[in-house]
């Protein structure tokens, strides 16, 4: 089974990954790992990718694309594998199109993890820390027995981390919104977009994913 995992930051890919890998005994590949394990490898094209990663600069298209592909000529995949991450742009989906057709091999599908904006923002921007011991609470999985007190100190100073802060939570997901958008368009046209809804308990979403799977 080939597949590969779409969705808005806070739409739960983590976990269908999770479930997925589980379920096809499939190995579940991002481009963080890949990245690691070429610079880590020290192969031609991973330390091509640390020249840009160690300047702070995106690694450009055509490293990534030609890791990608080396990525998945290694033994562990022959039988399926999960990209997480994985194409991010217009441009990388058609390489990998290309590099499959190479390799002698097509995506079985491409699942899309549809989650309402607001539900996204509510889900990211939901963390707040407790200003005295550090204890980490979210508004709707995980909030503080007592409203305003922290279960761990008793303290009542709590504060947002930068990057969860509503406004920013709103920005990053307009941002992934431009790319995820095009890459389901190309991948309708493709024929192997499934089109999940995320906004339901996890296993609920997987048992969707898996009906759509077998037709």
């Amino acid at each position: 089974m080939d597949l590969i995992l779409l969705g808005l930051p806070g739409a739960g890919k983590g976990t269908q990954a999770e479930y997925l890998v589980e379920e096809y005994n499939i190995p579940h590949i991002s481009t963080g790992d890949i990245f690691r394990a070429a610079t880590k490898n020290e192969t031609p094209l991973g330390l091509e990718a640390k020249k840009y990663m160690d300047a702070g600069e995106l690694v450009p298209d055509e490293v990534t694309n030609n890791i990608v592909k080396e990525r998945l000529q290694e033994e562990d995949v022959k039988d399926g594998f999960l990209l997480d991450g994985y194409p991010r742009t217009l441009n990388q989906s058609e390489a990998l199109r290309d590099n499959l057709q190479e390799l002698g091999r097509e995506l079985d599908a491409v699942i899309y993890l549809n989650v309402p904006k607001d539900i996204l923002v509510e889900r990211l921007a939901g963390r707040y820390i407790c200003s005295n011991c550090g204890a980490t609470y979210h508004k709707l999985n995980n909030p503080t027995k007592v409203e305003g007190v922290c279960d761990r100190c008793g303290g009542t100073d709590f504060y947002q981390r930068e990057d969860d802060k509503p406004e920013t939570v709103k920005k990053r997901i307009k941002v992934n919104e431009e790319q995820t958008d095009k890459l389901v368009d190309f991948y309708q046209e493709e024929g192997v977009l499934i089109e999940v809804d995320g906004n339901q308990d996890p296993e609920d979403t997987f048992a969707e994913i898996k009906e759509l799977l077998k037709g």
